[in-house]
């Protein structure tokens, strides 16, 4: 028997979806519609009576389908197709796999080939030791071909997505991840790029895709591509993605093939392939695997994620990235049957702590979902001892020059969402150019591939990415030849390299030229993957210009297509954010930074301590209903607003109503147009 309580996975009761002008690579609200959809309570975790450590995901939704984890095994359970008599299949996820499938991963360290789904297991069945649980807002996106497939049902193309995030929040539950259905959205009126081509050229135009069309109508965290096709990509790879990649804008996703209704296989694809984004390498063999795990390079069913992948990830954060998993997200985006008890705080819930027997979170009543009395919040980075921290206090600090820091409003308990400088502003006194919060220098890249290491003479870059050879390319063609290209645009040369530590899974390349030591690395990850190797865009390349898609062009190409000029929409007192609003200096205030206030951006909170949220905590109702203060409670209520008024929380970045000053400090530097640059890169 099997203990199962009742559990809605986060799925969207507004369907997003593009029905005209799909193919524009921005589209206004005009073209983008919402649907409510209703959904019923069919969705369920649990585990089987008598069996520590078993897992059970299944839906009953049209009859019982899913899957359960026993030991080393893990078994499918579906209805029998077309059954007049509510027969139902019991098989191990094993034994249907047909023939070698594997997994095309890009930008990955590992030793590994292209193939990929390889195995480092030796699977600990408890949740990791992790700082916090981390939150995964998942968009699903279903392509032409698994619509037609499903006889253009969009009924059951939802049920069948809602039944995938189901089983792959079970999944990641294991390592203290959770998975949140945000959004789904259905080509029903063809594909608007071409899926039949290489897996990485079909993953490389989706996530294309997902930067210009999706991310402007549905922010989250990583994005994957359901593909219908009947078979594999050439090569026998069933699924293709980025690694280390989650919360990027331009590389955060992912795509598989779904070619068959077996859903708890195919569950175990789109999980190998969202470990992958979430910084998780093939397992190899340094480990040891006590049945099979998540992360193999072949596919075999395997639904328990290795010791191994939970050190990537717990690594990935303790590096500082997955910052967009951090907040939990508020209930108004997370729509969903609320279900009191499953740790998501869903609408109609102040807070959810899990069952009352897991609950430590005094500010949190388990039974009820609701705040425990005097609290105002149970969670969050802008949460201390259930009050909610008052507005300027800092709840994300910058992490270099691109990024900028966040500050709590004095209202939510959540930081607000993470902000950087918009792309193409120079930084390290103009030795780079910043790309997606990130300061691209030489060095840098040569930190992350190295550590410690630097930048090496421009003649290692010019003789190797010249050559046009393992060590020295600009990527490779679908003939498996390599391409030659602009100097300093191909692989990243780096000296003061301890060569006795590679990265792993990477084949080094040492060669000295002209008195300079050059090493370089390569990832073998076969011609449809972009290795961590290559110089990444915003690296300066010449004086102006800057690298982007191996080409050596001028850095205004990296600007963002944003209405914002520091000059001009900042009145030079601030500069613009990823978003296009402007971050002011201390002392002024958003949206324009043209009048005093306390810095910050509209999207950031402001960025200096307010005054006291004092009027927010006096019990307005204990005057208005008192049964004592009846006569005058038309009078406190009057004075009340009066004071609400007056201390400006309706505005909260203002410290007065008087205009800016009249000499202003100086204007900064903003994105606008890059400066020109000198063709040699500083040591730093």
């Amino acid at each position: 028997t099997s203990k199962l309580s009742g559990y809605s996975i986060v799925n969207p009761q507004v369907i997003h979806r593009w029905t005209r002008n799909i193919n524009r690579p921005t589209q206004s609200r005009e073209n983008y519609e919402e649907e409510t959809i209703s959904y019923v309570h069919c969705y369920y975790h649990g585990e089987v009576e008598g069996y520590k450590n078993s897992v059970v995901a299944v839906s009953t939704c049209s009859g019982l389908r899913g899957v359960i984890i026993l030991g080393k095994e893990t078994y499918g359970v579906e209805p029998v197709p077309q059954s007049t008599t509510n027969e139902h299949l019991l098989y191990r996820l094993k034994d249907i796999q047909t023939g070698p499938v594997t997994c095309g991963k890009l930008k990955v360290t590992s030793s590994e080939s292209f193939s990929c789904f390889s195995f480092r297991c030796l699977f600990q069945q408890r949740k990791r030791n992790l700082p916090q649980t981390s939150y995964v807002e998942l968009v699903l996106v279903v392509d032409n071909l698994r619509y037609n497939y499903k006889n253009k049902n969009e009924t059951a193309v939802r049920i069948e997505t809602v039944e995938l995030a189901n089983l792959l929040d079970g999944y990641f539950k294991q390592l203290n991840i959770r998975v949140i259905l945000v959004g789904l959205q259905i080509f029903k009126d063809g594909n608007p790029f071409d899926v039949n081509d290489s897996a990485g050229n079909v993953l490389d135009s989706f996530v294309k895709w997902r930067k210009a069309v999706l991310i402007p109508q549905i922010r989250h965290d990583i994005g994957h591509l359901i593909v219908g096709r009947s078979s594999a990509y050439r090569g026998g790879i069933l699924g293709i993605a980025f690694v280390g990649s989650v919360c990027s804008i331009s590389t955060s996703g992912g795509i598989s093939v779904f070619s068959d209704n077996s859903l708890p296989y195919y569950s175990t694809v789109v999980a190998h392939e969202m470990g992958h984004n979430l910084g998780m390498n093939h397992d190899d063999n340094r480990c040891s695997c006590n049945g099979g795990c998540i992360m193999t390079s072949t596919a075999t069913g395997s639904t328990t994620f290795s010791n191994c992948s939970g050190n990537d990830f717990e690594s990935l954060i303790l590096r500082g990235g997955g910052v967009c998993l951090r907040n939990q997200p508020s209930p108004s985006n997370v729509i969903s049957i609320p279900t009191c008890g499953n740790g998501l705080v869903e609408q109609g819930e102040q807070c959810d702590c899990g069952k009352p027997e897991e609950c430590k979170n005094k500010c949190c009543d388990a039974a009820t979902c609701t705040l425990t009395f005097g609290s105002s919040c149970a969670q969050g980075a802008c949460c201390d001892n259930c009050r909610i921290k008052v507005s300027g206090t800092p709840c994300r600090d910058s992490v270099n020059t691109c990024d900028l820091p966040e500050y709590c409003d004095g209202y939510n308990s959540s930081c607000p969402i993470d902000s950087y400088v918009m792309d193409g502003l120079s930084c390290e006194n103009n030795a780079a150019y910043c790309y997606e919060g990130r300061c691209q220098t030489y060095d840098f890249q040569c930190k992350q591939l190295f550590a410690p290491a630097t930048k090496a003479a421009d003649v290692c870059f010019v003789t190797a990415n010249t050559r046009g050879d393992l060590f020295g390319n600009c990527g490779v063609t679908s003939t498996g030849q390599f391409i030659a290209c602009n100097s300093m645009c191909g692989k990243v040369q780096c000296t003061n390299v301890n060569v006795n530590k590679p990265p792993p899974g990477a084949h080094v390349s040492i060669q000295v030229v002209q008195g300079s030591t050059c090493v370089n690395a390569d990832f073998n990850l076969g011609s449809d993957v972009l290795d961590p190797g290559y110089v990444k865009p915003g690296s300066p390349c010449a004086s102006g210009k800057t690298c982007l898609n191996f080409n050596c062009v001028n850095a205004s190409l990296l600007l963002p297509n944003l209405n914002c000029d520091a000059q001009a929409t900042c009145n030079g007192r601030g500069i613009c954010n990823d978003k296009g609003h402007c971050h002011c200096n201390n002392g002024w205030a958003p949206p324009y930074c043209d009048r005093s206030g306390r810095g910050g951006s509209i999207d950031s909170g402001p960025a200096q301590i307010g005054g006291s949220k004092l009027i927010h905590e006096l019990p307005l109702s204990a005057f208005i209903n008192s049964e004592k203060c009846k006569p005058t409670k038309i009078v406190w209520t009057i004075i009340l607003i009066i004071m609400i008024f007056r201390y400006g929380e309706l505005d909260y970045w203002n410290t007065e109503a008087s205009t800016a000053p009249a000499k202003p400090p100086p204007p900064m530097q903003g994105p606008g147009m890059p400066k020109p640059i000198p063709p040699k890169q500083p040591q730093c």
